[in-house]
């Protein structure tokens, strides 16, 4: 049976110093040296100070790169396989390099579009939508909301990899990264389709019909009334879909940005617009 080396006090000082990982990013090795900084705990209980000690360190300043809160998985899988190997498995130090290597590419798929395009703009969003009316809460929801997220995920992550050690792999298999990322995504879309019509505003002021009431009022239909009875919220989500097709085409978003500007300008100027 493999003899745990490794505590809970080993296992959340790496935890903290994770939360350095990047202090020390460079485009040479990009995430090596902050990997290295976080694994020192750990290496320094599995390995008595020499040789074997040194080549674990130097192992891990080799390139490094993927989504910076689910490295946690793979620091925990690292130490896992670094203690098998300090208790005499048949572990190569080029193993070891090799899992993390295979690891670093799927869980930056996984942790791109969840964190940084599912949780991040959705939360902001939600943040935003809150700071427009002034209130502080926008701002502070936003930044404890997205930290939970972040902490809980490089906590529990780096423990449940060091508990599954190599057959996280296995879980990784069967398409379960793809539905964890799907359903994520459709989350997001939901959240962020109920925002656009919250956020986006289009006012077309033209005229459309001018006629008196029976109370002989003039009552006066402009084309946005028009198309609100068709649809609310119409022209905003028309507007949302054409930019991100814009977007998809590869256009610069700061020039939609500017093209956006100078037409809600001129359309208010015009008299199009209000």
């Amino acid at each position: 049976m493999t003899e745990k080396r490794l505590t809970k006090k080993e296992l959340t000082s790496m935890f903290l110093r994770s939360n350095f990982l990047l202090g020390s990013f460079n485009f040479e090795r990009v995430q090596s040296l902050g990997f290295c900084y976080v694994i020192i705990p750990a290496l320094k209980k599995i390995y008595p100070e020499g040789e074997e000690r040194n080549q674990a360190l130097t192992r891990h300043l080799e390139w490094f790169n993927t989504q910076p809160w689910l490295t946690a998985p793979i620091f925990g899988v690292t130490a896992a396989m670094e203690e098998e190997k300090a208790n005499g498995r048949d572990i190569d130090g080029s193993a070891i390099q090799a899992m993390k290597i295979g690891l670093m590419g799927p869980l930056a798929g996984v942790g791109d579009p969840i964190f940084w395009g599912t949780a991040r703009p959705v939360l902001a969003a939600l943040g935003g939508s809150l700071a427009l009316t002034g209130s502080i809460a926008g701002p502070l929801l936003f930044f404890i909301l997205i930290n939970i997220i972040r902490l809980t995920t490089k906590y529990f992550g780096l423990f449940y990899g060091y508990e599954k050690g190599m057959e996280i792999i296995k879980d990784m298999a069967g398409g379960r990264i793809k539905k964890l990322t799907e359903g994520a995504s459709i989350v997001g879309l939901f959240v962020m389709g109920a925002l656009i019509s919250k956020w986006t505003s289009i006012n077309i002021v033209l005229q459309a019909t001018k006629m008196k009431d029976a109370a002989g009022k003039m009552q006066i239909q402009t084309v946005q009334n028009v198309l609100d009875s068709i649809m609310p919220g119409m022209l905003a989500l028309g507007l949302t879909l054409f930019v991100a097709w814009l977007l998809k085409k590869g256009v610069n978003p700061l020039l939609i940005i500017i093209v956006i500007f100078i037409i809600g300008i001129l359309g208010y100027a015009g008299g199009i617009l209000g």
